[in-house]
């Protein structure tokens, strides 16, 4: 019996070692290894029954963005506290404070739920980095929108160091699931500078917690497909049938524009009916990767990026590609360019998005529901082919989720004749020579 509880034990720990192994490989982003959500609780002061601390959210992820309605963030009591009152955010229910007979707390429940606030609430209601409907940018995009913070008055707690327990069981929608909280942590109080910076202040106690993102977490499949073509091949390599599920095969997506869903777009939201518009591959969002042409010292690519749902605008959108040519991108049409990846000398993948006001919009699936941007890359002649798929990506991620790309061996070929070869400016010279000579010689007679 022993070897046996012994045998149970080894397995037992062998599974919880294989699952932590597996939940930790899930939400690695090879792209971005340091992309997290970081939370940090700073308690300013002391209340006779509580404490006043500051909430921040910092948004550390270099292209996955919070979109509309925005962040959710949740945890439940050490103990028996209520929140007496907050600026910056609220909670979105009272809860039960009926053993209040005077002053009633913001919020009674042991598991508080909170939100940002709207625009345009009273200064009264507002905090710094505050009120933007929850909505985040990525670190990559714009560090000054990456930030939300409230304040928070919180009471029955204890008040000093060694009687406060910070919260525990965290957890952050954004907007959806998708997102694992680790445990907060005591770590060493934040320091401030005041406006002037000739003083330092320090919070009484500082909590912090990283919350990091899974694909896996919101959907099994995936949310965006690559279809590629080329210059040198007329066939065009569409995205994966049923990239992104076909579940809804039999339901009703939506073949018409002039569909009267389509029109009353209130209504099918409130059904909760198909969205999208029907394809072969069932995704809200399609990346087409278009070899445009080959010159002398460099070759162009046009990316165009489409939109499927009629329901869905994309705002603040990001594309990722890597390509091991990104190192000689010479110029970016109609998007913003960063590198995402650099070791050195290489330097293979890179973080697209729209240029404010421009082309940062992504439209609802019609007319205008894409976005398009041409690359010139300079080429690199000790690598450069476009034989066996070089001159498509690796990789594409669209809002930060990793789209499905066709298998390799249905790319776009080569054709066997050198149609592909780029024109030297010498031969194009004495091309257009010979042709005004000839239209010369025929005038003449």
């Amino acid at each position: 019996m022993e070897i046996i509880s012994k045998c149970i034990r080894s397995a037992f720990l062998v599974s919880v070692m294989f699952l932590t192994i597996v939940s930790r490989a899930v939400a690695y982003d090879s792209f971005d290894p340091n992309g997290r959500i970081n939370i940090k609780w700073d308690v300013l002061s002391w209340t006779p029954d509580g404490y006043v601390v500051t909430v921040t959210i910092i948004n550390n992820q270099m292209y996955r963005h919070i979109t509309s309605p925005g962040w959710t963030l949740g945890w439940t009591w050490a103990k028996k506290e209520v929140i007496w009152s907050m600026v910056g955010a609220q909670a979105t229910a009272q809860g039960d404070c009926s053993k209040f007979k005077a002053n009633i707390p913001h919020s009674c429940k042991k598991t508080p739920t909170v939100v940002d606030l709207l625009p345009g609430v009273p200064m009264n209601r507002r905090f710094s980095d505050c009120c933007k409907s929850g909505v985040m940018a990525s670190w990559g995009q714009d560090p000054s929108a990456a930030v939300s913070a409230f304040q928070l008055s919180v009471g029955h707690s204890g008040t000093s160091n060694k009687t406060v327990t910070p919260p525990k069981n965290f957890y952050l929608l954004g907007p959806g699931p998708g997102y694992t909280c680790s445990a907060a942590t005591i770590v060493p109080p934040s320091v401030s500078f005041s406006l002037d910076g000739r003083r330092t202040t320090q919070a009484m106690m500082t909590w912090a917690l990283d919350c990091t993102y899974s694909q896996l977490l919101v959907s099994e499949n995936p949310t965006c497909c690559v279809s590629l073509s080329s210059f040198y091949n007329p066939m065009i390599t569409p995205c994966p049938s049923c990239a992104c599920g076909c579940k809804d095969v039999n339901n009703n997506c939506i073949n018409d524009p002039k569909d009267s869903r389509v029109l009353n777009k209130k209504a099918l939201a409130k059904e909760d009916a198909s969205m999208l518009q029907c394809t072969d591959h069932r995704c809200p969002i399609r990346v087409h990767w278009h070899v445009k042409a080959n010159y002398r010292a460099y070759w162009r690519v046009k990316i165009t990026i489409t939109n499927f749902n009629y329901l869905m605008n994309y705002t603040q959108w990001t594309l990722v590609a890597q390509h091991p040519n990104f190192n000689k991108l010479a110029n970016v049409s109609s998007f913003v360019y960063k590198p995402v990846i650099q070791y050195g000398s290489i330097n293979d993948t890179g973080m697209f998005y729209g240029i404010k006001n421009h082309s940062d919009l992504l439209m609802e699936a019609g007319p205008e529901g894409y976005v398009q941007t041409e690359l010139l890359i300079g080429k690199d002649m000790k690598a450069l082919t476009l034989d066996q798929g070089w001159a498509f990506p690796f990789k594409l991620y669209f809002n930060g989720d990793e789209c499905k790309m066709p298998l390799p061996d249905i790319y776009p070929t080569l054709p066997n004749s050198a149609d592909a070869n780029p024109i030297s400016s010498s031969t194009l010279a004495t091309t257009l020579l010979l042709s005004a000579l000839l239209v010369f010689l025929c005038s003449c007679h």
